[in-house]
């Protein structure tokens, strides 16, 4: 009989998969899944990553493992937001060390074999507001805060009273350029998202110098 490693193998060709989809593969629900899900990872070929998710362990898999695409696997609703999102639009410099996502429920931090994961709960009207579906070459699908968003979340997150472009710079690092392309509609969008007062202060202090 195959193992786990090998029917993941064959059948899971990013390398991740829930206990749900080992058990349609071994036709087993019950004790006997939980053997070859234990025997898998006490080998070190699997890699338990959250409760009834799984990968392939680095040398077993064909190829990486997409964090961004994970981190919504791990805990959701959520979308990537806050420091990832402004680093994978280029606004802050890279070096983000924690996969940061705003999730619809409370704040959790999950420490995994792939990573640092943290998701930050930021109430909204509209938690969709100002988040895109990345859809990338290899297929790999997650949601994603507009640079706009992640901002208002990061304000919010972190209870910045900013109301203007300086800190912005300052503190994070990002060029006039990136913030010069913001426009009227990121604004309106956004900007009806969020009851916080904070973050409406910064998101009108920053449309007024930016004339939108």
């Amino acid at each position: 009989m195959q193992t786990i490693t090998e029917l993941a193998l064959e059948r899971a060709p990013r390398g991740v998969f829930t206990r749900e989809q080992a058990a349609l593969w071994v036709e087993s629900r019950g004790p006997r899944l939980d053997a070859l899900l234990k025997r898998a990872v006490a080998s070190g070929e699997v890699w338990r990553v959250h409760r009834r998710l799984y990968c392939l362990a680095d040398k077993y898999r064909r190829s990486k493992i997409n964090p961004l695409e994970l981190a919504q696997r791990i805990h959701g609703p959520s979308y990537v937001s806050l420091e990832t999102a402004l680093s994978r639009h280029g606004w802050i410099p890279e070096g983000v060390q924690a996969i940061t996502s705003v999730a619809w429920g409370r704040s959790r931090t999950f420490d995994t074999p792939v990573g640092r994961f943290t998701f930050t709960r930021v109430p909204q009207r509209n938690f969709l507001a100002g988040v895109r579906r990345v859809v990338e070459d290899d297929g790999d699908a997650y949601f994603m805060a507009t640079p706009l968003k992640a901002l208002a979340d990061l304000i919010s997150a972190q209870r910045l009273d900013w109301r203007s472009g300086a800190p912005v710079m300052e503190s994070l690092r990002v060029e006039p350029e990136s913030l010069a392309e913001l426009t009227r509609d990121a604004f309106d969008e956004v900007e009806a998202a969020y009851a916080s007062s904070r973050v409406g202060r910064f998101l009108m202090g920053l449309r007024k110098e930016l004339k939108l």
